[in-house]
């Protein structure tokens, strides 16, 4: 039976929602909104004067084969962090859901690693994989591997993208296990009973009923992965060397912040929203379509 909160009057609902109504509306739409106005705007470097040019940003950044190679970039790198991020927090989640000692212990410890700043787990994945004073960078290069991600592009770019994961695999990790302890016991006995075991039972039992998580979750790590890795990319690599790792959110900030383009770096902005959004909504579109399959 489906219970449903009465109110009163209307004014009760509006004061409840109003504080969310605000943020939404300062800290997303509003900042959102200039953002497509600056899009469509040319402005001076110095901010004092800007003229209406219309659609010319866009057409200038799909015109520029610099900026298409950088959302390819971007979306192999989104790409990389999701899947890595997604498999170890899963693998990690089951590992954790069995009955071993000093379980609760260990989910503490691996949850931790999330509360940690993009910048500070920059920091700790230089001091281990940096070629001077990095413990695994010094040891690759003292063994005759050459090791020097600031200057070898592959190397930076499978840099930042483990940095990127680890920083993020904690939060797949909890989804992972409350999705593990939501599923009933008595399918579980059933597959076991059935002689199910081990990995054909994870394939054929456990991984379809975790799908609704794993795509929520693809989601989250699709964007975390185009937005909330700038604080670890520009700390490690600033986008370096050369262009290797520069993603979307890279190349907007320094062409707004740095080389002042407001123009050009409010139309990259609009094109990564938009692009965020119509991703989300075919993620959600194909989850709904598998559960009501279901």
């Amino acid at each position: 039976m489906e219970r449903r909160t009465i109110f009163s009057g209307w004014l009760l609902p509006v004061l409840l929602v109003l504080p969310q109504l605000a943020l939404t509306i300062v800290f997303f739409l509003w900042p959102a909104g200039q953002a497509m106005w600056s899009s469509t705007t040319l402005t001076d470097p110095f901010g004092l004067r800007s003229r209406f040019v219309g659609l010319a940003n866009f057409r200038h950044l799909f015109a520029d084969p610099l900026y298409v190679a950088t959302i390819w970039r971007t979306v192999e790198f989104c790409a990389a962090v999701s899947t890595l991020a997604i498999a170890a927090g899963m693998v990690l989640a089951i590992a954790a859901d069995r009955e071993i000692r000093f379980r609760g212990l260990y989910r503490v410890l691996l949850i931790w690693p999330y509360a940690i700043a993009p910048a500070i787990a920059a920091i700790l994945w230089i001091l281990l994989l940096h070629p001077q004073i990095g413990l695994i960078g010094r040891w690759l290069n003292s063994i005759g591997i050459p090791w020097d991600y600031q200057l070898n592009g592959p190397e930076a770019m499978l840099v930042v993208v483990l940095a990127s994961s680890w920083k993020q695999v904690s939060y797949n990790f909890i989804f992972f296990l409350a999705g593990l302890q939501s599923i009933p016991k008595a399918v579980m006995e059933a597959a076991r009973m059935d002689g199910a075991k081990g990995f054909f039972r994870f394939r054929t039992v456990t991984l379809p009923l975790l799908m609704p998580t794993v795509f929520f979750l693809l989601v989250v790590n699709l964007v975390y992965a185009a937005f909330d890795t700038f604080g670890t990319i520009w700390a490690m690599t600033s986008g370096g060397p050369g262009k290797s790792t520069e993603t979307l959110v890279i190349k907007v900030y320094r062409d707004g912040i740095v080389n002042q383009d407001i123009g050009s770096s409010s139309a990259q902005s609009v094109v990564l929203m938009g692009g965020i959004i119509l991703l989300t909504i075919l993620q959600f579109r194909f989850l709904g379509r598998r559960s009501g399959g279901q």
